[in-house]
């Protein structure tokens, strides 16, 4: 009996080692516990309060930025919009005016290229120098980096990091780019809408103007409050699930 007890012992021994060897190998550990295997920027954050942010990617013209600027304010929001540094240099008023509103603003690369095919030194460069132009001009420190095309790999997660910056991905997509109607954009974001959300529009989208009354009026009216990303995010303590939500941790 004991023979036979110590045998089915060294089975399920067998059998739950296999299984972690095969979960480790095709990172479904990840999946299945809710393990971080690999290094992820924030997509969302994990909160019981309804705060939403919504954030704006500056890389092309101005044409249609006074009008968002227009609506933000109209409606008492704060943003936070990511530049890249040729779009900083050229249009030095539009970052002065951005930041005088009372926008957030964090880097969105020196030169939007895909970051995760760069080596440590050109991610640091591109980082460096985009938060150099940035800061000239409004005189305060950046924290958040979005990477371009939302491409992203270990390396840059971690390189910035090292170097004091949040990389920042969205959950809810605008898909402004596109030039969707005004409908189309407002829909896709107040259904896609959840406490901790991080929204992605574009400076220079062609209805992103148009669609912010109704997004932003129907969201506070459905009892959400527009905070920039600096203000949504944990500094410390925290995690950040495979799914990309930042999760706070108790401090032990």
């Amino acid at each position: 009996m004991k023979g036979k007890t110590t045998a089915i012992v060294a089975g399920l021994t067998s059998i739950a080692m296999a299984l972690a060897v095969c979960l480790e190998s095709t990172g479904a550990a990840a999946l299945y516990f809710g393990v971080q295997k690999r290094s992820l920027p924030i997509y969302s954050v994990q909160t019981e309060e309804k705060k939403i942010s919504i954030s704006f990617d500056c890389a092309w013209g101005t044409e249609h930025t006074d009008a968002i600027l227009k609506a933000l304010a109209d409606e008492e929001v704060s943003a936070t919009w990511f530049m890249v540094e040729f779009w900083t240099e050229r249009y030095p008023e539009y970052v002065k005016k951005i930041d005088e509103a009372g926008h957030e603003i964090g880097t969105h690369s020196r030169t939007h290229s895909y970051m995760s095919r760069l080596s440590k030194e050109d991610i640091e460069d591109e980082l460096k120098t985009s938060s150099e132009a940035i800061t000239a001009i409004t005189g305060k420190t950046v924290e958040l980096f979005r990477p371009p095309y939302g491409d992203y790999d270990d390396l840059l997660v971690d390189t910035a990091k090292e170097m004091g910056v949040f990389s920042v991905q969205w959950d809810v997509d605008s898909l402004d780019w596109k030039d969707l109607s005004a409908g189309e954009i407002a829909s896709r974001i107040i259904s896609s809408a959840h406490p901790g959300a991080i929204i992605l529009c574009h400076n220079n989208g062609l209805h992103t103007a148009d669609a912010l009354p109704v997004i932003l009026r129907t969201l506070k009216n459905k009892g959400y409050q527009f905070v920039p990303i600096g203000t949504l995010i944990y500094h410390s303590n925290f995690m950040i699930n495979s799914n990309g939500v930042q999760i706070p941790v108790e401090n032990t």
